[in-house]
């Protein structure tokens, strides 16, 4: 009997299915792995953005956690959208007795530019979620947010990752996605842990439909780890996966659609 390995993700649901829970879950499934949830807030959101978001208690979100991770174990976890300071700690203080990798996404602010994460909340996001991880995955807008470090070009990714190093986790990746792109220039993170650097370069599609980017680069991550990959190993087949999710993205509703978390799968079908 094959048992793949398990992989939790604590975050926020999203009505719409293109990110949050929807999409890790998807991202999960689609990497070999049997993914599990801790909700931690219930948000009605849709191409267009979000109308609305409903936190769940703390208590919620721990007995979740104690559920899944007493009974049936964890390999990975990946974290989301924890908006409120009484989450994160909560949530943090979960991982504190884990002894597996974690991979944090500080989640901030939604693709549309909704802020999903409370203002009171970073200060707790710096001293007790991020020294949990063994991988922060900070867009450029979150890196801007966590240390006031605004990435205007390539070459500030460096100061970026060493800033995120400095509260705590073992490795920061910083995704250059969001850089202002120069004509035929590649979509470039930067992988460190302080020592080893890893330049991850990838075609830039134009293709609006992005929407779940982020988590679905988390999860995937997270589900490398899972499987044993290293750090490097796992990040590298992360951006792959990605790479062809949002080539693949697709128009949902009147707004931005979502990455494609099946690519590999319709692009096997569509032959």
């Amino acid at each position: 009997m094959h048992i793949p390995p398990r992989v939790l993700t604590v975050a926020g649901s999203d009505s719409g299915g293109g990110a949050g829970i929807q999409a890790d879950l998807k991202t999960m499934l689609a990497l070999g792995t049997h993914g599990m949830s801790v909700v931690t807030a219930v948000t009605a959101q849709n191409s267009l953005g979000v109308q609305g978001a409903w936190e769940l208690p703390a208590e919620a979100v721990r007995a979740q956690f104690r559920s899944v991770v007493d009974d049936i174990g964890v390999q990975a976890v990946k974290t989301g959208m924890l908006s409120s300071a009484e989450l994160v700690e909560t949530v943090a203080e979960l991982l504190a007795g884990l002894r597996v990798p974690v991979v944090i996404d500080p989640v901030g602010v939604s693709k549309h530019g909704d802020a999903l994460l409370a203002a009171t909340a970073l200060d707790a996001v710096r001293t007790a979620l991020l020294p949990t991880a063994t991988v922060a995955t900070p867009n450029l807008d979150e890196v801007a947010q966590l240390t006031g470090i605004r990435v205007e070009e390539e070459a500030d990714m460096r100061r970026a990752a060493a800033a995120i190093l400095d509260f705590g986790p073992r490795w920061a990746l910083i995704k250059g996605g969001h850089l202002p792109a120069g004509r035929g220039e590649s979509a470039v993170d930067l992988l460190t842990d302080g020592t080893e650097e890893h330049w991850l370069r990838a075609p830039r599609h134009d293709n609006r439909h992005t929407h779940g980017t982020g988590c679905t680069l988390a999860s995937a991550l997270a589900a490398q780890l899972a499987k044993g990959d290293t750090v490097p190993q796992a990040t590298a087949a992360a951006k792959d996966y990605v790479t062809g999710a949002l080539a693949a993205g697709f128009r949902l509703g009147a707004g931005i659609g979502p990455v494609d978390h099946g690519w590999r799968w319709n692009r096997h079908d569509a032959h």
